[in-house]
């Protein structure tokens, strides 16, 4: 039987980031981890990565684009609706907590508990 890394590695993680700092980090641990990622930096993109890898895990920054949009569409759409979305924000923004587990986001993680767990995130320890 195949462990979740491996089925991470092979369906993959999409991320929809535009900070470049986090996109790296995110980046370099996938890589160092054999996870297979895709960056998106729009939600249609994101959407499209989607539907085409059904992917074992969205990530999504609550301070790119409109990721609410993107949450809602995920989980209006009966053949995405099971992937696992996963929000990070700045712990000053409190709000956009609420907001996220409101569209539909599965869990939410301030911005430095996203950091520090984030290897055990790309492994599917989430």
């Amino acid at each position: 039987m195949e462990n979740l890394s491996e089925r991470s590695a092979e369906r993959g993680i999409i991320a929809l980031v535009e900070d470049m700092f986090f996109a790296a980090k995110i980046r370099g641990t996938a890589e160092a981890l054999g996870v297979k990622l895709h960056l998106a930096r729009s939600v249609e993109a994101a959407l499209k990565l989607a539907r085409e890898h059904h992917p074992t895990l969205i990530i999504a920054d609550l301070h790119a684009g409109d990721p609410f949009t993107l949450a809602e569409a995920l989980k209006a759409d009966d053949s995405l609706r099971a992937i696992p979305l996963l929000g990070f924000f700045s712990h000053v923004h409190t709000a956009l907590q609420q907001q996220a587990a409101q569209a539909g986001f599965d869990r939410v993680l301030p911005r430095s508990a996203f950091s520090k767990n984030l290897p055990q995130i790309l492994e599917g320890n989430y």
